[in-house]
């Protein structure tokens, strides 16, 4: 071809004669030839589209995330706004989709690397509203990924991760019970460092508002779910054993100073994209009547009523000192 181009033709004419002396049995075959090599392009883009997500997946401490569809990432309406919250956006999503240039520095790949996580967990917290993603996280919940409410009465209720704030970089995340209606703090410490806002502020309610029959009743077994662990139980009762201790050593040191610890301690509302749910909201109001009652009581009557004992002893006593003998 290059000898033909030299001697003054075009590239055109020369194909044209190549394909007009090659004999049709050939044809086929470099048809064919082409078409492969094309599929095995297909092959390769398709098997290197998404491979930063599953090893994002497979690490360690990184359990309570689900697999976003790639849908929905490529989709840029539902990343709206996200550029003015991750640094280099472009860049990030880029490894996150697995077209970044390899040719990068090795300086901002770390850097990418922490915005890739920041990006994805931004998306993540809105693809587990959709319909979709609440389907995912339903069955992560139904096998208790997420763990178990450590209190005895909730009869090892399966927990939803949630996030106290929607802003990152503010609060880790947390675990809800949905028939105790508290948070807890991860057992693991690699649960315990991820940021709450990856999960937001609306999901568990969000959750068991699409799926009400999921609503966990006050008392009586988990209807669902595996059966609990013997390690689990013993991980549960060993685990407030310590929370016992830590209370007990931590010490009271004048009467009714725990009393106004818990007057003082923040209940936690369960809110929909930033309003309280009605029926919860109820019976949380009266709830904390109920709290405020028996902290009063505890500060006011109990003191009193141990002052008024004292007394009576100190008065038996003389009594029977001035008896005769």
């Amino acid at each position: 071809m290059l000898r033909a181009i030299a001697k003054g033709r075009s590239p055109a004419s020369w194909l044209s004669s190549f394909l007009l002396s090659t004999s049709s049995s050939l044809l086929p075959s470099l048809v064919d030839l082409a078409f492969t090599s094309y599929g095995r392009g297909l092959h390769r883009l398709r098997f290197r589209l998404f491979q930063w997500i599953s090893w994002f997946l497979s690490s360690k401490g990184n359990e309570y995330f689900c697999e976003v569809e790639e849908d929905y990432i490529l989709d840029r309406f539902n990343l709206t706004g996200l550029n003015t919250e991750v640094q280099h956006y472009a860049q990030a999503l880029d490894m996150i989709t697995d077209n970044l240039d390899e040719e990068i520095q090795d300086d901002l790949r770390g850097n990418l690397d922490l915005q890739a996580r920041l990006l994805y967990g931004l998306i993540h917290a809105r693809w587990i509203v959709t319909a979709r993603g609440l389907a995912k996280m339903l069955e992560k919940y139904k096998r208790a990924d997420f763990g178990r409410c450590p209190r005895v009465l909730c009869q090892s209720q399966p927990l939803l991760p949630v996030g106290l704030t929607d802003v990152p970089y503010e609060k880790s995340v947390k675990l809800y019970c949905g028939r105790c209606e508290d948070i807890y703090s991860p057992k693991s410490s690699r649960h315990g460092s991820i940021d709450g806002a990856y999960f937001g502020t609306s999901f568990p309610h969000l959750l068991f508002l699409v799926y009400p029959n999921l609503i966990p009743p006050k008392s009586g077994p988990v209807e669902f779910g595996l059966p609990q662990r013997a390690g689990d139980v013993e991980g549960g009762r060993r685990s407030r054993r310590i929370r016992e201790e830590e209370t007990q050593t931590e010490g009271v040191g004048e009467t009714g100073s725990t009393a106004a610890v818990a007057l003082k301690a923040d209940r936690y509302r369960p809110r929909i994209f930033g309003f309280q749910v009605n029926e919860i909201a109820k019976l949380q109001r009266w709830q904390e009547a109920v709290r405020d009652r028996y902290v009063v009581a505890f500060i006011v009557v109990l003191p009193a009523f141990s002052l008024c004992m004292q007394r009576q002893i100190t008065r038996l006593e003389e009594l029977e000192g001035n008896a005769p003998a």
